[in-house]
């Protein structure tokens, strides 16, 4: 043991008890490997950045030994998964887009309106920490129905606190979705996206680089706020969660947009004076520090003592732990101390010289004048993983057979349509929009409500699409079926706007991993995913998982949360949802009309009209993938006028939105729907989508669906104001509408 461990280790030490171990969420088991490698017991301030580093929301222990199925690498990718903030990727002509999704469940869970604030603000600086301009935000929110006061009440916070924060930073929100369901009562999902661009060769890694390097904290002074975060994160929800609510950090947007500004201008226009730059999120500066040691090779000599404090008395312990919001740990080249400090102080930043970077690989901490710790940097970031036990509950399993021939046919499709539109998981969504600036920075091309948002890339005549998707309740009934059916619905709908699928991000939400049935669906769906990543070649680049997201009602439906990037290389070729002019041809592309009664299973429609979340799901990749390219080349061929991916509600909600977005409508004559009618309108098979196209250019459209091997059905043509599915449906544009538009207001407001 070298002097300054000795005199580390010699600042006392904790009464390791239970208790102590569950506050940092740590096993006995995982304490008694700690003080092997140390060989030593370790010191209370090493003690928790133990805990905090090998908790699962910063160590990855249960899902890490899974990252090896996904697909990481492509000619456009430029970072290795997990090595950096947010992955990034060259879309050409001089750019390159960084994109992460981050969940802020628990915290949401507590205190709804900070929680989602910060997981924004979280969100946000991984990106301007990489040195790329934010130019979208996105969002991917559950919550329990909204009959329960508790829920509306979540609800509610966590959509201001998107609002509150994001408004402030003026970034964009510009898609996301909404999802309700008994699976997230008590329990939400709060995931936040973001994504920024850079010009080529200027991002920055969060690295020391090498020894002597300095270490200096730019922004928010510290405090308790936020202290055991990421612990926080790590276990199940319960009756005293409530009394955690000082986990919860509280965030400031107005002083996060001067440290972005400042942090852009660093990178982009000084970045000779640094060697990195790191956000002080979970775990705060213990984090920060020690991977931005691990990444340079390096150790690093912290005083804690040279920390702006908001309050007085913390100790080093809270100040290494503490997860006071909008802060950045700068990593400085000597001699540009001053340079560095000068340009904060400019955007009105503190600053504050608090370590150094050293050649021994060891994290030495000092405060109050003494050693506090001293401990490898590796063993900090090396946590013990698991590959559990898995297996499918048998509940689940019968869910999963259930077989929706045994249920009668739909009676009255008008009266199921209207029901499903004004389904609070299909109603639109513009109460949650309006909340949030969606035209800031004049980039936004299509704005929430279409299948993806758009956004232009300036000086270029590129753009990009954007969209988050999930399917938990397939994910519930089949986790790999469910996870590969979350990719193929993002890149269908990045697909309908005119862009190539190019990346995903994801955030895995899940129960508690130590739970069989739970690993089991966590496994399976991981492996879901990755077989669909690999069909539409999107690698997977950045993302987070989320676990122990349980109350004592049991675990949160299993819902893994993709955010799809595609590029339109032409802006000017996007290709809008809603039906553009009168007389246009109404195609069906990707499978007929009729569906078996399995198309049901897991629907929508399923659990509207009879009650019951149940049924088979299944996938196509092959199919997916086809539908994409020919989605893809038609429009940049400029054959399309519209379209709109068929997913939730099925073939007439798909057709009814088309409707709605510009109160056009479509009279429609299709051949035989089936021997189930509620299985041909409703039911949620994949690989569809609903296109409307110039009838000069059906032949083109026609013979490019022959050569995707693609069924092409024509419905009939757009225009008037009733939606009309021969006898089978008819109803006014208006009474859909307004059914649509005033279902989630008429709960809320």
């Amino acid at each position: 043991m070298s002097d300054a461990a000795n005199d580390a280790a010699g600042a006392g030490t904790l009464p390791v008890d239970d208790e102590v171990l569950a506050q940092i969420a740590l096993s006995r088991d995982e304490y008694e490997l700690a003080k092997e490698r140390l060989g030593r017991e370790p010191t209370p301030v090493e003690l928790g950045m133990i805990g905090a580093l090998w908790s699962e929301h910063c160590g990855y222990k249960h899902s890490r030994p899974l990252f090896r199925h996904f697909p990481t690498e492509g000619p456009q990718i430029l970072t290795e998964l997990g090595s950096e903030n947010a992955g990034a990727l060259d879309i050409g002509e001089g750019w390159v887009v960084v994109m992460k999704v981050e969940s802020h469940n628990h915290p949401s869970a507590i205190e709804p309106y900070e929680g989602a604030a910060t997981g924004v603000g979280g969100i946000v600086r991984d990106i301007f920490a990489m040195g790329a301009r934010p130019i979208a935000l996105l969002d991917s929110l559950r919550f329990g129905p909204l009959d329960d006061p508790e829920n509306r009440r979540l609800f509610s916070g966590v959509v201001s606190g998107i609002g509150g924060y994001g408004n402030c930073l003026g970034i964009p929100n510009i898609g996301g979705e909404t999802v309700f369901g008994r699976g997230y009562a008590g329990n939400p999902l709060v995931n936040a996206m973001c994504v920024g661009i850079a010009p080529a060769g200027t991002l920055v890694s969060a690295t020391t680089a090498a020894a002597d390097n300095l270490l200096m904290v730019v922004g928010a002074d510290t405090g308790k706020d936020g202290l055991h975060g990421a612990t926080f994160a790590s276990v199940e929800l319960d009756e005293a969660s409530a009394e955690r609510r000082p986990a919860v950090q509280v965030g400031n947007p107005f002083l996060e947009k001067l440290l972005m500004e400042a942090c852009v201008e660093l990178v982009q226009e000084h970045s000779d004076w640094i060697v990195g730059l790191q956000d002080l999120g979970a775990a705060g500066l213990t984090s920060a520090a020690i991977e931005s040691a691990v990444r340079g090779g390096t150790g690093l000599r912290i005083d804690t003592d040279a920390i702006p404090r908001r309050e007085a008395g913390l100790t080093p312990y809270d100040v290494m732990l503490s997860e006071s919001q909008e802060r950045m740990l700068a990593l400085v080249k000597p001699g540009h101390e001053d340079d560095v400090r000068a340009l904060f102080e400019r955007w009105e930043l503190t600053t504050a010289l608090v370590g150094v970077s050293t050649a021994d690989g060891l994290a030495h901490i000092v405060g109050d004048g003494e050693d506090v710790a001293a401990i490898d940097v590796g063993l900090l970031t090396e946590p013990p993983t698991y590959e559990g036990e898995a297996w499918q509950d048998g509940a689940e399993a019968a869910l999963a057979q259930f077989d929706p021939a045994t249920l009668p046919d739909v009676a009255d499709a008008d009266l199921a349509l209207l029901q499903l539109l004004g389904s609070p998981n299909i109603a639109d969504k513009t109460w949650v929009t309006r909340q949030y600036d969606q035209q800031v920075l004049t980039n936004t091309v299509v704005v929430p409500g279409s299948d993806a948002g758009v956004v232009r890339i300036k000086g270029t005549n590129r753009a990009i699409a954007l969209c988050t998707d999930g399917d938990g309740r397939a994910v519930g009934l089949n986790p790999r079926v469910g996870g590969a059916r979350s990719v193929a619905e993002a890149a269908r709908n990045v697909a309908c706007a005119g862009a190539r699928p190019l990346a995903v991000t994801d955030c895995l939400n899940f129960g508690n991993p130590e739970r069989p049935q739970i690993y089991y669906q966590l496994s399976q769906a991981v492996l879901g995913i990755a077989d669909a990543c690999r069909a539409f070649e999107t690698p997977v680049v950045s993302g987070n998982v989320s676990l122990y997201n349980e109350t004592p009602d049991g675990p949160v439906t299993p819902t893994p949360v993709i955010g799809m990037l595609g590029l339109l290389e032409d802006v000017t070729k996007v290709v809008p949802m809603g039906f553009q002019a009168e007389g246009d041809i109404v195609l069906l592309v990707g499978a007929d009309l009729a569906q078996s009664a399995d198309s049901l299973g897991g629907s929508e429609y399923l659990s509207v009209a009879h009650g019951t979340e149940a049924g088979p799901v299944a996938v196509d990749l092959q199919a997916e993938a086809a539908l994409v390219d020919f989605l893809v080349e038609a429009a940049a061929a400029s054959l399309l006028r519209s379209a709109h991916d068929v997913s939730g509600g099925g073939l007439a909600v798909a057709i009814a939105e088309c409707a709605i977005a510009n109160g056009m409508g479509v009279d429609a004559a299709p051949s035989e729907l089936g021997s189930r009618i509620d299985a041909a309108l409703f039911g949620e098979a994949g690989n569809r989508a609903v296109v409307s196209v110039e009838l000069g250019k059906l032949v083109a459209v026609e013979a490019l669906a022959a050569s995707k091997r693609l069924p092409l059905v024509e419905l009939g043509r757009s225009g008037g104001d009733h939606v009309r599915l021969g006898s089978h449906l008819d109803l006014p544009i208006d009474q859909m509408a307004a059914t649509y538009r005033e279902a989630l207001s008429a709960i809320m407001d």
